[in-house]
């Protein structure tokens, strides 16, 4: 699997803001001395230049800079970072002021965040399905790889389907983290990321990333973040830092392995119940269906998500299971899995999704891999799997 992320990018591409720290410091200043001989300006955007003089930390400060950089490095646009994945949504709602939102399914938070934000408007904004006409004024809001599943959808079609109107994009690659997919490569206008999963990739900080194809939509962008006062705090725009000088080396591995199981489990779907009937010491009729990107093949419209994920697959899946006490209990017969929500973590989570999303399946289970071995959690799963049947 090639990778399409450079590491020195990841650990260079901030080298002009530098210091002599290797490592740079927390700071936990909110506000800078003023210098005498320096006429700042609030309403002035940032530039990011080494020296450059900080006024309150609301705008900018040395290690949110060097953060900006980076990441403008490796999305391939103009980034602009948030306090939460969910302020960022929000933010880009209120970037582009939509008349109606084409969405489907995905992540409920930012459901739940579309609704807050016309309840803020004191107007109705219509939700319609991704398949429905577009008119003037929408914004498609694509999500892909799909929360919970894996599963990739198409976005030069839904891109080139809403620019037909004079629309806008909105891709939520949350699931698709570089070097896996870069979204402006199919026509996104903007690509939204929760950084708290893969690019915070230590499940120990919140963080929300828009990228933009143009400085004049970043500079809207900064100069909305100024008033709605939705920034990252000291410690976490630091650990942001932190964590994306592995990235390179974090998701090609999780993508790897979650490729590898998905399709294992996959082959444990085939396997109907019944006496003695097993895949790999995984019983029979226990497991009845997998989602992944890896396993959806060319739809018919053309679409090949290996095309447009080259750099790998996802590294969250899905399984549904063939009875409900069976996906009651598994999550807390496996090891290595920890029972939790959230993913993109280095180590790896397994949750029953209804338990965080009342909407979804009861029989569904999801998978966010981490950077174990593969064959032991492939031993783990195994072992579960027997457990569950033994009882």
């Amino acid at each position: 699997m090639a990778s399409l992320l450079s590491g020195t990018d990841l650990i260079h591409a901030d080298q002009a803001l530098a210091g002599y720290e290797v490592a740079p410091s927390i700071s936990v200043t909110t506000t800078f001395r003023r210098d005498p001989l320096y006429q700042d300006d609030l309403d002035e955007p940032p530039v990011m230049v080494q020296g450059r003089r900080h006024v309150y930390s609301t705008y900018s400060q040395d290690v949110s800079d060097r953060d900006l950089q980076v990441l403008n490095k490796v999305l391939h646009g103009y980034s602009m970072t948030y306090s939460s994945g969910l302020a960022a949504a929000y933010a880009a709602l209120v970037h582009y002021n939509p008349k109606r939102v084409a969405i489907r399914k995905g992540y409920m938070g930012c459901h739940g965040c579309i609704r807050t934000y016309a309840k803020a408007k004191s107007e109705n904004i219509p939700l319609i399905d991704l398949d429905d006409d577009f008119q003037e004024g929408d914004l498609c809001w694509l999500e892909t790889p799909l929360n919970p599943t894996g599963e990739s959808r198409d976005i030069a079609y839904y891109a080139n389907k809403v620019h037909a109107i004079g629309g806008k994009i909105l891709v939520d690659s949350t699931f698709g983290p570089p070097p896996l997919q870069d979204p402006f490569k199919w026509g996104a206008d903007c690509v939204f990321h929760s950084g708290t999963k893969y690019f915070g990739g230590h499940s120990d900080m919140l963080c929300g990333i828009l990228a933009v194809k143009t400085e004049a939509e970043y500079l809207e962008l900064w100069d909305d973040r100024k008033f709605m006062g939705n920034v990252m705090g000291s410690l976490e725009t630091w650990l942001l830092l932190r964590s994306l000088r592995t990235l390179h080396l974090r998701v090609p591995r999780q993508s790897e392995t979650a490729t590898i199981l998905a399709r294992w489990l996959a082959g444990a779907a085939n396997v109907p119940a019944g006496e003695d009937r097993e895949f790999d010491g995984i019983p029979g009729g226990v497991v009845t269906k997998v989602w992944h990107s890896s396993l959806q093949g060319i739809d018919e419209r053309g679409f090949d998500p290996a095309k447009q994920m080259e750099g790998g697959f996802g590294a969250a899946f899905s399984i549904r299971l063939a009875h409900r006490e069976y996906a009651d209990r598994f999550p807390h017969y496996l090891q290595y899995f920890v029972v939790a929500t959230s993913l993109g973590g280095v180590e790896s989570l397994v949750e029953q999704r209804v338990r965080s999303d009342k909407s979804e399946d009861p029989l569904l289970i999801r998978f966010s891999i981490g950077v174990e071995d593969v064959d032991d959690l492939k031993s783990d799963i195994r072992q579960a799997f027997q457990r569950l049947t033994m009882v």
